[in-house]
């Protein structure tokens, strides 16, 4: 079937939906872009129910579980889009006397226990010399990796980041994570020392005269995206002879925990670092610091 003739959604499904969104947005502040994952899930699902003359409202458990026999997936978009069924039909049978909910039986796919990747502290301190800093797009740089690496931020915290978010003489930044919590976290004596160097010589410049709202900004004077700060870590990281596949934003964020949990930090002050709701999802970072132990072991141990 070709999309311009797919089924369009039924009104009825349409404004479930939107009520569904405004519904998980307002009591758990969930991120825009899971919410706009959520919907297309929920919109395919309604397309394709409505092609075999049902809708959301009716569908049973063979139909979620033929849609998902038929619209194969990789494991994590599979499970987010069973996430997403689950918590529409969970909240309409809670809000619909005698209202089934078809997702119940269905079973869930089993997620892949991957590790998070972490360099070498002799690895961040090469990456963290490489910009040059003679020049403002230089100390830029060194800044924002820096201050991502002494504080673990997420790179979409690190590049929305307002100027008004810190305070030098607290050294903490006030950092607003998922679904809108905000935490305090700490910056660190030498990443304030490169961003009051930023502050001072290179963003000024940057601005252009104008009061910008971010406080990384762009050789254009505006925010920084994603998509810049990926570019100029991966320039940065090739220049020090690491390569491209084990570098990422996110790496220097993985470095930073994996660094405080080798160096004796307790989990709970991590997972209020890091920001994290539940205290098992900063659990997997033990889980690295045991495998760097045995690496260790097992090479420089005799009997290794």
């Amino acid at each position: 079937m070709k999309k311009e003739d797919s089924p369009s959604i039924a009104e009825a499904d349409a404004a479930n939906i939107d009520a569904f969104i405004e519904r998980v947005w307002s009591e758990d502040g969930l991120a825009d872009r899971t919410l706009e994952a959520y919907r297309r899930d929920l919109e395919a699902l309604a397309r394709w129910l409505a092609g075999r003359g049902r809708s959301l409202h009716d569908a049973r458990r063979e139909d979620i579980s033929a849609y998902h026999g038929m619209q194969p997936a990789a494991v994590r978009s599979m499970a987010r889009r069973q996430s997403a069924f689950r918590r529409y039909y969970a909240l309409r049978s809670r809000e619909t006397p005698g209202a089934d909910d078809p997702t119940l039986l269905i079973e869930r796919p089993r997620m892949p226990r991957s590790l998070p990747k972490a360099l070498a502290e002799r690895e961040i301190e090469a990456l963290l010399n490489a910009p040059d800093t003679d020049g403002m797009l230089g100390l830029r740089d060194r800044a924002m990796l820096e201050l991502m690496y002494a504080s673990g931020l997420r790179v979409s915290e690190l590049v929305e980041l307002p100027l008004a978010a810190l305070n030098p003489r607290q050294g903490v930044l006030r950092i607003t994570g998922k679904g809108g919590k905000d935490r305090l976290v700490p910056v660190g004596e030498v990443a304030l020392g490169w961003i009051e160097n930023y502050l001072a010589s290179a963003r000024p410049a940057l601005a252009r005269g104008r009061q910008p709202v971010a406080l990384f900004l762009s050789k254009r004077g505006e925010g920084m995206t994603r998509q810049m700060f990926w570019t100029l870590v991966k320039r940065h990281a090739l220049r020090v002879g690491i390569q491209s596949k084990r570098i990422s934003p996110h790496v220097l964020r993985h470095s930073f925990a994996t660094h405080l949990l080798n160096h004796g930090a307790d989990l709970r002050a991590l997972q209020m670092l890091l920001g994290h709701s539940a205290l098992s999802t900063t659990q997997i970072y033990t889980l690295v610091a045991k495998e760097g132990l045995k690496r260790l072991h097992a090479q420089h141990h005799p009997r290794g």
